[in-house]
């Protein structure tokens, strides 16, 4: 028995680990947290879709406080991601290639990513619309903040952070990772579609399959391409038409969320 065969499962098991690790420091974490919020909103008093879900909300009543807590968050959200990519360093091969997130095809990158936006984002208008219809999702607001003259850099920040982090963690660590360890692809494509799904369940089941759906397009399209730049592309234009979108127009064009 050779030395690479010998040395192979504590490869694995390390990996395995090392995957979990990773998943509870970030959005395995928030899966968790959204789950008992779920809970939490089923077994207060009233319907679900009566409830609210806000995302971008303040967090002083300072306005420079609250901008220094705003940029210390989506600053140290992105931690993960840095230690994703150090762990990958230790395989063989340069970690931006191997997730896909140099520049080597920049305007490939931003036309797919566009394309994608367009390819998820109308249609999961429509999901998200019978979901509200059906009473199966709280009441969204995507963002909170107070009309300040910060307000719209942040949201544009959150929403490239957000797509940072969940990209690179969910579709582009996880899918190499569990492909290393020898799932097989269905599983490989199902795991990350549900952790998606997960962490949005705090937003209700509506928002948790259409997540679902997203996360199972956003892996296939990495497992053929091998780059994830796109993928953070389509999420940063969908969270931004979202965030900004609502925090510039009329309250009244929102009612359907």
């Amino acid at each position: 028995m050779t030395v690479e065969e010998l040395t192979r499962p504590v490869v694995r098991r390390t990996q395995g680990t090392e995957t979990l690790l990773v998943l509870g420091l970030s959005l395995g974490q928030s899966a968790v947290y959204a789950t008992v919020s779920i809970i939490a909103k089923l077994t207060a008093e009233g319907p679900l879709s009566k409830q609210t879900a806000a995302l971008n909300t303040s967090a002083s009543a300072r306005p420079y406080l609250d901008l220094t807590y705003q940029l210390l968050g989506i600053f140290f959200a992105l931690l993960p991601v840095l230690l994703a990519v150090h762990l990958l360093a230790r395989d063989p091969g340069d970690p931006a290639r191997t997730l896909g997130v140099d520049l080597r095809r920049a305007g490939s990158d931003l036309a797919r990513g566009a394309g994608l936006a367009a390819l998820i984002g109308l249609p999961g208008l429509a999901m998200f619309w019978v979901a509200a219809q059906l009473g199966i999702n709280a009441t969204l607001v995507p963002a909170a903040l107070p009309h300040l003259w910060w307000a719209v850099p942040v949201l544009i920040l959150a929403a490239v952070q957000n797509a940072v982090l969940e990209e690179v963690i969910v579709v582009g660590y996880l899918v190499t990772r569990l492909r290393q360890l020898q799932w097989r692809l269905g599983a490989v494509i199902a795991a990350s579609a549900v952790l998606r799904g997960s962490y949005h369940l705090y937003q209700g089941f509506g928002a948790f399959l259409g997540n679902a759906v997203m996360g199972v397009i956003f892996s296939l399209v990495f497992l053929r391409t091998r780059r994830v730049v796109p993928l953070i592309v389509a999420h940063t234009l969908l969270d931004v038409v979202a965030f900004v979108g609502y925090a510039l127009l009329p309250r009244d064009w929102f009612g359907w969320l």
